[in-house]
């Protein structure tokens, strides 16, 4: 007969331990001291077992029954209860130190040298900040697409949509990096893709050729310091990114062959790039070398010498010279960028090889930096020289000028 509640809580304790049997091999054993046990009595390939389900009274009639049905469906399977439990215990154990902060740190050592010093710091303060008080310790197999998706929309309240899109992709990276490791079976984030409108971006605003006139007599004009000023006009000849400048070290300069080598882990496709200096540029440098060739970068920070010019100072200083909203230091580039290929006479693969974009054939592009060089230093000392003719003319002469007419001045 099946077992009650009443049957069970009645069950004292005699000389010897005694037994009360349920359906389906479910015993209760009374032990001389009056601890009652939940075991199941099975069979597979005719040998006996037991399997411990737990005690009463923590463990009811109901529960023990729940746990002993569950049971029986593995020994119908050829599998041992406490074969199963050992292997869920395991998966547990390992799912512990398979947190999410945990496969995040793995990802992030895997990836760091290709990133740059700010990419990898953008990424570890979205996961510290954002990320990691919300799922840092839960095992990575137990987070939902339902757990990235609250992170990301508290982002997207805060206003910071981009960094709700960037968080978003870094997870998914994250969890792609387990799957292909073992450690998850799936990528939940996929299951919310798109969910996050991306903004409209204001790519860098370029200066037209007509307003170029006027920010180099802005630039004369304004009253801060000359090191900065240096700075701003290096990057209107080098076509080179702000953290390129800024970061830059005088033993980067050979001043005999005019030329500029940027190290690999300084640029963003990681990769040694050459600027070639105009005689503009060199005679720039050299007046800045006055300034600051004691020390080892080209433009020190003035509270911290030690290190170099915050990333603001640029743009703080062209916001003071009237351009707050209209331009920024990156817009050189495309500035540069613009104006060279309306020429029309310059391949356009020597604009792009000296801004160092990416390549197509990546082993073409383990020469980049050197490719078309002497076309490119040709170049740049024709953009310099087009560059000095422009401070005495009125935006309307140069607005003015034919493209035939440019040209000439540039080729």
């Amino acid at each position: 007969m099946p077992l009650t509640d009443i049957a069970v809580r009645n069950a004292k304790p005699k000389e010897k331990l005694y037994k009360l049997s349920d359906m389906g091999g479910l015993q209760l054993h009374v032990s001389p001291t009056g601890a009652r046990l939940w075991r199941y009595k099975y069979r597979i390939a005719g040998k006996e077992s037991s399997f411990s389900i737990g005690n009463y009274p923590d463990t009811t009639l109901a529960k023990a029954r729940e746990i002993h049905g569950k049971a029986r469906d593995l020994v119908q399977q050829g599998i041992h209860p406490i074969h199963h439990r050992k292997q869920q215990e395991l998966e547990r154990f390992l799912a512990s130190g398979n947190t999410f902060k945990s496969i995040a740190t793995d990802w992030i050592a895997q990836k760091k040298s290709k990133w740059s010093a700010y990419y990898q710091l953008q990424v570890e303060r979205g996961m510290r900040v954002d990320v990691y008080p919300d799922i840092g310790s839960i095992p990575i197999k137990q987070i939902t697409a339902a757990h990235i998706l609250k992170i990301v929309r508290t982002v997207e309240k805060r206003g910071a949509p981009t960094v709700a899109i960037l968080i978003q992709q870094w997870c998914s990276s994250i969890f792609s990096y387990a799957v292909v490791n073992l450690k998850a079976d799936y990528n939940p984030v996929a299951a919310i893709k798109g969910v996050i409108d991306r903004p409209n971006v204001e790519h860098n605003k370029s200066l037209l050729i007509e307003e170029i006139p006027d920010f180099i007599r802005a630039l004369s004009d304004y009253g801060g310091y000359r090191t900065t000023c240096i700075a701003i006009k290096l990057l209107m000849l080098t076509f080179v990114r702000t953290a390129e400048l800024r970061k830059a070290e005088w033993k980067e300069f050979d001043f005999e062959k005019a030329i500029w080598l940027i190290p690999a882990h300084k640029m963003k496709m990681r990769r040694p790039h050459i600027v070639p200096l105009s005689k503009q540029s060199i005679k720039l440098l050299l007046e800045l070398k006055e300034w600051t060739g004691s020390r080892s970068v080209l433009f020190p920070n003035y509270r911290n010498p030690s290190t170099c010019m915050t990333a603001t100072t640029i743009n703080r200083a062209i916001e003071r010279m009237g351009y707050s909203g209209r331009f920024s230091a990156h817009g050189f580039r495309s500035t540069a960028s613009t104006i060279l290929r309306e020429t029309k006479k310059i391949p356009v693969v020597y604009i792009e090889r000296q801004l160092a974009h990416a390549h197509k054939n990546q082993t073409e592009a383990a020469y980049d930096h050197a490719q078309y060089l002497d076309d490119r230093i040709e170049m740049m000392q024709i953009w310099a020289d087009f560059i000095d003719t422009l401070p005495n003319k009125s935006p309307m002469q140069v607005e003015a000028t034919s493209a035939e007419a440019i040209e000439a001045q540039l080729i």
